[in-house]
């Protein structure tokens, strides 16, 4: 996947050696491992993260791991010798195909993400929240079959080409290369800014057709309310004497509140008073239990709505990480004549890398519920 080669800092005895690259990468691979490893214990022991959406942050989250743990020590190792590699062409195989299944096993699960946003937001009535269901295992095993067919190429001796330079690890075949990129990277990308702009449009229709359907609620009310004092009903036993004999059911007001809560974008929980009348003599229409289920059904909602935001961050950051790696690789592969400096490749392969380190600190700013464990977290250890 990658060409080994970038700018040495010191020379020794006719090996150059690239201090920087070492400390910087042994800072990576702390980074990478500690806070993946945090993602998926944070899933595994709080109940309130065990969402399905969050089972597929936790399979990108391994494959982030796996990065750390498989490729990245031997890469750090290959660019502190100043990119010539020392290892043996076994190794080599070995490490090209673990980077291209990992790095594509990472994209393909944002895909998988973004396809499983997609349906919850387009048909949530088949959409299971709380477990996982047949349909999105289906998706994960897909994910990482998928990754693994993209890579098997190289295992079953692709690289293996005559009069091969034992000082270079790279991907020898170059239709191989775009055949890699175009299914890692120029097939999910768009299908991805597709399926999340289709996201955000059904999100936006959601809470449209949520508001519309709570006005007309309250107008139906307030009109079996007027027809009540318009055939002049004797009183009801209890109620006080005004203009509305029969309060708006007090389900309704809350959902009401609940609203106007949501329309100033407050998540504090505070009770909106209701107005006096409807307080003091309301009719209580629905029961305890179903007040809880609509409350919890609310609150899944408005979590749901939270992981949503913090998706299309993660997706940025992919897209500005890897693209450059793709473009550059691609070009290199096309075009023979094209003379790419070896330290633009490392830049480009490093900044590949530095998105495995991204996405548990962009859980973290942008999710209450990662936020709150995490804290919890420091707070015992420290």
């Amino acid at each position: 996947k990658f060409p080994l080669g970038s700018a040495s800092s010191h020379s020794h005895q006719g090996l150059s050696y690239n201090f920087p690259a070492l400390v910087f990468g042994i800072l990576l691979i702390v980074i990478i491992t500690g806070g993946n490893v945090l993602v998926c214990l944070s899933v595994y022991l709080e109940k309130a993260l065990k969402t399905t959406t969050n089972y597929f942050i936790v399979s990108l989250a391994f494959a982030d791991l796996l990065l750390a743990v498989l490729v990245l020590p031997l890469f750090v190792y290959a660019e502190f010798q100043g990119g010539v590699w020392s290892l043996n062409m076994l190794m080599c195989d070995g490490l090209m195909t673990m980077d291209v299944m990992l790095c594509t096993a990472s994209i393909f699960n944002l895909c998988a993400i973004s396809v499983d946003r997609f349906i919850a937001v387009s048909i949530p009535l088949n959409y299971n929240r709380k477990h996982v269901d047949h349909r999105q295992l289906i998706l994960l095993s897909a994910t990482w079959l998928l990754a693994l067919a993209v890579a098997s190429p190289v295992i079953f001796g692709i690289n293996n080409v005559p009069n091969r330079d034992p000082t270079e690890c790279k991907l020898e075949d170059n239709n191989y290369v775009v055949y890699s990129s175009v299914c890692s990277f120029f097939i999910p990308c768009p299908i991805m800014v597709l399926l999340y702009f289709g996201v955000f449009r059904g999100l936006q229709r959601w809470e449209e057709t949520r508001k519309a359907k709570l006005r007309s609620s309250i107008e139906a009310c307030r009109k079996l309310q007027h027809a009540a004092v318009a055939t002049a009903l004797p009183p009801l036993a209890g109620t006080i004497p005004g203009p509305l004999p029969m309060p708006l059911p007090r389900i309704i007001e809350r959902d009401l509140a609940q609203s106007r809560l949501d329309d100033t974008d407050d998540y504090m929980q505070q009770e909106i008073p209701y107005p006096r009348q409807y307080r003091e003599n309301s009719v209580p229409t629905v029961t305890f239990n179903q007040q809880l289920q609509k409350k919890k059904r609310a609150k899944i909602n408005s979590r749901e709505r939270k992981a949503m935001r913090v998706l299309p961050v993660v997706v940025g950051c992919f897209l500005f990480c890897w693209t450059p790696f793709f473009v550059v690789h691609t070009t290199r592969a096309v075009c023979l004549t094209c003379d790419i400096p070896p330290g633009l490749m490392s830049t480009v392969t490093w900044l590949g890398y530095v998105n495995s380190a991204l996405n548990p600190i962009i859980y973290t700013i942008f999710n209450t519920e990662f936020k709150k464990f995490f804290k919890k977290c420091f707070r015992s250890c420290c």
